[in-house]
């Protein structure tokens, strides 16, 4: 994802003397060390002070620019918390908050780089748009969207290496709306991020195990929620799964099950999510899911129960 977005944005730069790159302290990738190299004077490295990252980000935004800040994500909206919410957001300004590695991603660094909590903190700061691609493609394009978007910007990356998910999705790409990336009747699974590909894992093994027929949707985008597309899902499928790279409040799961009972759900609903705690663990991505109990055997095991009754 992050070469997709680093590609993206250099096109985007290279026609738009309007965009501007701050970084805090990160090595460039891909199409950014292009655009560093060709326009120097749009890519600035303020070394390890993130807060000064953000208020010179609203500083070019005032000055009529549209600067993407952009480092881990922890680093990105943790740290400078206060200038995000009171510089970017409280004046609404188009900033573009670059988050690499949400949820766990930087599994061995600890827990100061696991951004765990960020879609709930971004989605409780109003004027915020929060977006969460699932693979390449979606961070490529919703990199060039967000650029039309007026106010303030979280796009929350994942670190490097996730598959294609999408270039044979049945849905087309909307933005702000769910994406079914698989088709189904049986069992729906919705989720965002990197860990999309843990749902379309778990949804083949129902098919071929069980013979469920399984859809999975990308919600790319948390805030806005796709309000009626997800009351839709809860109204169609007999059984809805969410599964998220996020702590159990204020993420996806959360919002689904408002849902649900705001309009009545009769579906059998079930959530997954990282825990509510810190968990000391050290080892892969793979090694702190499985500890969350974030797992495709977990998920398997607990959604066998609500397909069968």
């Amino acid at each position: 994802m992050r070469n997709a977005f680093a590609n993206a944005f250099y096109e985007l730069a290279k026609k738009d003397r309007r965009i501007y790159l701050v970084v805090a302290d990160i090595t460039a990738a891909a199409g950014v060390a292009s655009f560093q190299k060709e326009s120097p004077e749009r890519f600035l490295n303020v070394g390890v002070a993130e807060q000064i990252m953000i208020g010179m980000c609203a500083g070019l935004a005032l000055r009529g620019c549209i600067p993407f800040a952009y480092t881990i994500a922890t680093f990105t909206i943790y740290r400078p918390f206060e200038q995000v919410r009171v510089d970017c957001a409280y004046q609404n300004l188009p900033v573009k908050l670059v988050g690499v590695g949400g949820g766990v991603n930087y599994s061995t660094l600890g827990g100061t780089h696991h951004a765990q909590e960020d879609v709930a903190i971004m989605s409780a700061i109003p004027n915020m748009t929060v977006l969460t691609p699932c693979d390449p493609a979606e961070a490529a394009t919703l990199t060039r969207e967000c650029i039309a978007i007026p106010g303030p910007v979280y796009l929350r990356l994942g670190k490097a290496g996730e598959p294609d998910l999408t270039s044979a999705a049945p849905d087309p790409f909307r933005l702000g709306k769910i994406r079914f990336i698989r088709s189904g009747q049986e069992i729906c699974f919705l989720s965002y991020g990197p860990v999309t590909k843990m749902a379309l894992d778990v949804s083949e093994r129902f098919e071929k195990e069980m013979g469920k027929s399984c859809a999975v949707v990308s919600v790319h985008s948390l805030k806005p929620l796709d309000v009626s597309g997800v009351r839709e899902v809860l109204a169609r499928f007999p059984v809805v799964v969410v599964i998220e790279e996020h702590a159990p409040h204020g993420g996806l799961g959360s919002r689904v099950k408002e849902i649900a009972w705001d309009s009545g759900a009769r579906c059998r609903l079930r959530t997954f999510s990282l825990r509510d705690e810190f968990i000391h663990v050290y080892g892969s991505h793979g090694d702190l899911l499985k500890a969350h109990g974030l797992d495709p055997e977990t998920i398997y095991g607990d959604v066998c129960g609500l397909a069968r009754t």
